[in-house]
């Protein structure tokens, strides 16, 4: 039964989060981008990938009550929503700034707080718990080890394209921020 509920606000929590971005791209963006990073189109594919694989096996065909730890399911119903919270903060701290695509405009700011006090890119971290979530709430494990891994090397191909860009636009002042904040996941530089 606890399975059951855990799917539910999965589901609930992935509409919620989508809803963040959703919203936030019908308000528009703010200047148009002048700096950008192709190369973060292939993360964005391979976190794409990871999602698709997490997504791709029923817990229930797979008779997963008789062998998935009870830990797991809880630690997904905690993880969700506390992601959705994350991509919440992080675009509202983010404002005008934010986009799919890694690029700064004319008038980009080095955004310093909310949750980008604690990691650079909190919206990566929460992309990360939601996997993380899916993965414990539906997937089968050697599936969950995959699509983490993928999911990770396409992260790290965003992280690096977009700290580029920073480091250039606003040089020892992000290089401040990169020493004590860490990338995407709390307490691990």
């Amino acid at each position: 039964m606890l399975t059951y509920i855990a799917i539910g606000e999965l589901v609930l929590c992935w509409v919620l989060w989508v809803l963040v971005f959703v919203i936030r791209h019908s308000q528009g963006g703010g200047a148009k981008a002048v700096v950008t990073a192709p190369a973060a189109r292939l993360g964005i594919f391979l976190q794409g990938a990871a999602y698709a694989g997490v997504w791709s096996f029923s817990p229930i065909s797979l008779g997963r009550g008789e062998w998935w730890p009870m830990g797991f399911t809880i630690a997904s119903m905690v993880l969700a929503p506390a992601s959705v919270a994350l991509a919440w903060s992080a675009v509202r701290n983010l404002g005008k700034q934010w986009r799919i695509q890694a690029a700064l405009s004319e008038d980009h700011e080095l955004v310093q707080t909310g949750p980008y006090r604690w990691v650079r890119h909190p919206i990566y971290a929460s992309m990360l718990g939601m996997l993380l979530a899916t993965g414990f709430a539906w997937s089968w494990w050697p599936l969950l080890l995959i699509a983490l891994a993928i999911f990770l090397v396409g992260t790290e191909i965003r992280v690096r394209a977009e700290d580029r860009l920073l480091a250039n636009r606003f040089g020892e002042s992000f290089a401040a921020y990169r020493s004590r904040v860490p990338a995407y996941i709390p307490f691990l530089r």
